[in-house]
This record gives C-alpha cells, sequence and structure tokens, in this order.
C-alpha cells in the first residue's frame, strides 16, 4: 500500500512543472513591426540590442549570420 501511495505521489509531483516555457511568449518588439531592415548591419544590429538585449558584438554576429552587410 505504501509503493502506491509513493507512485501517486510522485506522479503527482512529476505533474507540476515549475518551469514555464518562455520560446515565443514575450511579445513582439515594435522595432521589428515597422521600418527595419534585416540586411542592413546598422538597422539589423540596433533592433537586435533593443529587442534581443543583446551586446554589439553578439548581434552583429547574428546579424552577419543573418546576411547583414
Amino acid at each position: 500500500m505504501r509503493l502506491v501511495a509513493v507512485i501517486i505521489i510522485a506522479l503527482m509531483t512529476a505533474a507540476c512543472d515549475q518551469e514555464q516555457d518562455i520560446t515565443g511568449s514575450t511579445p513582439p518588439c515594435p522595432l521589428r513591426n515597422y521600418s527595419y531592415n534585416p540586411r542592413d548591419m546598422n538597422q539589423c544590429v540596433n533592433a537586435c540590442k533593443a529587442c534581443d538585449r543583446g551586446t554589439t558584438v553578439t548581434c552583429s554576429t547574428s546579424c552577419t549570420l543573418k546576411g547583414a552587410r
């Protein structure tokens, strides 16, 4: 009987996931909705810094990989 109770409690605890999925749950950045050209390096870096809280180095690398010049 104890084994059944332990299994039930373990299953109930496993079902309660405290960590929420945040992927895509943040509102879209207004800067990306208008007047943003991802191919322009300056605009891409500025949008990355403003919307993704990136640094110049990480944003310029990201924009370069996306094809900005």
